[in-house]
């Protein structure tokens, strides 16, 4: 039997396993998919050395970063992004062999790309995080120019919520999510954006999908701007992820 599973600290909020071990029962696959809740990511080593039958495994926050330190391999989306979150599993006679993929990348294009609009040409990302960077990646395969938001001034790329402008609204016409401001439970807030400004061109994207409309999509949807959640992206990364490791 093949064995998958999910590091990451902690694991609690886990979409992963019962999604795979639904697919493993309802298609008759003889795996498991198993949740590895480290504290430190410097026991995988020793999780890869326990488990002969791992075949691949998910990397959730806060270790998407962190593992690329303990990899044989990366994909190039992986190494132009700076996080993983699929790590292939070969075992070979002459060792184990890791290599390390970016499946949020894949999940979020084929999520959104069907709502782009021509007038879609820039898009903010909200937040700096490690979920930021394969949006990031994402957005730049489908075209688009990119400024990021944030609380505090990182580079030229970044700039703060209060230095969101009349101006840069008009023209930034796509605006994703990817910091945790509105998940459940704390449903009653929202990025701090001028969402009077909104118009029916504009395109917000949550990485967030519990609750399943967030206030932040609430808000957009009251302007008229078209509103999607992370549900979706989460399936589609889930896809992929199995398609690497099938590969």
């Amino acid at each position: 039997m093949k064995i998958f599973g999910l590091i990451g600290y902690p694991l609690g909020h886990s979409f992963s396993r019962n999604f795979f071990n639904e697919k493993f029962h309802s298609e008759n696959i003889d795996a498991e998919y198993v949740n590895f809740e480290i504290p430190s990511i410097d026991e995988l080593p020793h999780i890869i050395q326990a488990n002969p039958s791992l075949a691949g495994l998910n990397v959730t926050i806060p270790y998407k970063e962190k593992v690329i330190s303990y990899l044989d391999e990366l994909d190039k989306d992986a190494r132009e992004i700076g996080a993983v979150n699929v790590i292939k599993v070969e075992h070979t006679k002459g060792g184990t062999k890791l290599k390390g993929y970016n499946s949020d990348i894949i999940g979020f294009v084929r999520s959104i790309e069907a709502l782009l609009e021509p007038y879609h040409k820039k898009a903010l990302i909200l937040g700096t995080g490690g979920a930021s960077k394969a949006i990031h990646q994402g957005l730049k395969q489908l075209g688009l120019e990119v400024l990021f938001v944030s609380r505090n001034k990182h580079n030229d790329m970044t700039i703060t919520y209060e230095e969101i402008t009349p101006e840069i609204m008009q023209e930034y016409k796509v605006i994703v999510n990817c910091t945790p401001v509105g998940m459940y439970p704390k449903a009653d807030e929202c990025p701090n954006i001028p969402y009077e400004l909104l118009t029916p061109q504009h395109l917000l994207y949550d990485l967030l999908y519990n609750p399943n409309t967030t206030l932040f999509m609430k808000k957009g949807s009251d302007q008229g701007a078209i509103v999607k959640n992370g549900l979706e992206m989460l399936l589609l990364q889930a896809f992929g992820a199995w398609d690497i490791w099938n590969s």
